[in-house]
């Protein structure tokens, strides 16, 4: 199964994947390779008490968002296609909204309280696939 969102089929053309389901979308457009990189990065950053914890926790969650991106993009590559671009900023702010649901480093922030990372967690996963991207 290729990254790429699908939305249209071209008729006749067997060779076609068939179009992605709302489920197949909610999988495409969380991008879990990279949530999985920032569980295990988190965990070696707390694991250290003598080094500015926050201040790597925001760059690392800088470092992220450019990696989702760029993994994006590259993961969904198709000859003949414009570059997955709505795809690539709806993956980038899944992981951003991920994050935030996970607390670090945003905890470091006054405002901050889990239940609204937990909300947007929710109302993200359950918005982000009833959109279509127009470059698929």
């Amino acid at each position: 199964m290729s990254r790429r969102i699908v939305t249209s089929k071209l008729e006749g053309l067997s060779s076609k994947p068939s179009v992605d389901t709302y489920f197949d979308k909610v999988l495409k457009y969380i991008p879990a390779d990279v949530n999985g990189a920032w569980i295990a990065a988190t965990g070696l950053i707390k694991s250290v008490s003598d080094v500015p914890q926050t201040t790597i926790l925001w760059i690392a969650f800088a470092f992220g968002v450019v990696v989702t991106a760029i993994w994006t993009l590259q993961q969904t590559v198709e000859p003949g296609k414009r570059p997955a671009i709505t795809q690539t900023l709806l993956s980038t702010g899944a992981f951003a909204v991920w994050v935030f649901a996970l607390g670090d480093p945003f905890t470091s922030l006054n405002f901050y309280q889990p239940l609204y990372g937990s909300l947007m967690l929710i109302a993200y996963t359950l918005v982000v696939a009833l959109v279509n991207p127009p470059e698929s």
